[in-house]
């Protein structure tokens, strides 16, 4: 049984046929995210706080609102994600990693932080990573 201070995690993870460096551009250059993931005006220096922003649906505005939060090159890149409105605000935090392996990276995605009644942002999240990994290894193929 989950209790209310437990939080949910999505998770994907996904070894890319790619090294490193290239799936690092791929996340932290604003014309290769605006391709795989959303519009934005993300820099990859601690503190810099970006918006993610695609079609708004329904209540949501939307635009994700996010700060920076960790920059190891290559390696680890971590930063908040804060979506919604009132009651039905989610504040999660985003950490990707990147491991060398002998046939490219081992890309890792953790979105922490959904509480128990954010059900339907969790599934919501699980659903939208699988996209946008299909979007990320699409942009990745086309770089040199």
């Amino acid at each position: 049984m989950t209790t209310a201070a437990e939080t949910l995690s999505v998770v994907t993870e996904k070894e890319m046929s790619h090294p490193p460096e290239k799936v690092w551009r791929a996340l932290t250059e604003t014309s290769l995210l605006d391709e795989w993931l959303m519009k934005n005006d993300f820099r990859p220096v601690v503190g810099h706080k970006f918006s993610l922003r695609t079609q708004p649906v329904g209540n949501w505005n939307g635009i994700i609102d996010c700060e920076v939060l960790a920059v190891e090159p290559h390696r680890r890149l971590s930063y908040t994600w804060v979506s919604g409105i009132d009651a039905l605000r989610v504040q999660s935090v985003v950490t990707w990693t990147l491991k060398a392996t002998s046939g490219g990276t081992l890309v890792r995605m953790e979105q922490s932080g959904f509480r128990a009644d954010q059900g339907q942002n969790y599934q919501g999240a699980k659903y939208g990573w699988q996209l946008f990994f299909g979007g990320l290894e699409r942009v990745l193929g086309g770089l040199a």
